[in-house]
């Protein structure tokens, strides 16, 4: 087998030439492409960050996320215990309590999403100039479509009208 060949159509592991993002297999059903889908999502970066801190209640964890429905966050917290990253601990009682805590492995992932955030704070001012200089250029790309598609139909209606005559083609005589 030559050096950089996958050893099957299903492997997914690095080649061994380096870190590139190009080396990895971007194909859907990478195992390593479905655990960055499901660990990058926005509510599982929520739900690994409030948990970092202690194991929560799914009242308390769906009070703390702003936005997320009960289906999302239930199903979230199902994926997330899937994969070995969130523990569920159901305690005997009436009503039945249920608390939420990082595993061990959940939590050494809290330290990649805190430099992701630290990154994020670091550079929210630059992103905020670069998404403000964007929505100016296009809004005036907007603008110059609107008045070219203005302009283009304006001589297009010149055009019919100096082509056709008050007469219809019925009334010309051959």
């Amino acid at each position: 087998m030559e050096d950089g060949t996958f050893e099957s159509l299903g492997y997914c592991a690095d080649t061994g030439l380096d870190d590139d993002v190009l080396q990895w297999d971007q194909r859907a059903d990478c195992e390593v492409r479905q655990i960055l889908d499901r660990i990058a999502d926005k509510w599982s970066l929520l739900v690994i960050a409030l948990l970092d801190r202690r194991s929560l209640r799914f009242t308390e964890l769906s009070r703390a996320i702003d936005g997320v429905s009960q289906r999302m966050l239930t199903r979230t917290l199902r994926h997330l215990e899937r994969d070995g990253l969130v523990s569920r601990t159901v305690h005997p009682t009436v009503p039945p309590r249920v608390d939420y805590a990082l595993t061990p492995m959940g939590a050494t992932l809290h330290g990649t999403i805190r430099a992701l955030v630290g990154w994020t704070e670091e550079h929210q001012n630059a992103i905020a100039a670069a998404r403000a200089a964007y929505d100016s250029r296009a809004a005036a790309e907007r603008e110059a479509a609107g008045r070219e598609a203005a302009e283009r139909t304006a001589v297009a209606r010149a055009a019919l009208s100096a082509i056709g005559s008050p007469q219809s083609t019925t009334d010309i005589e051959v």
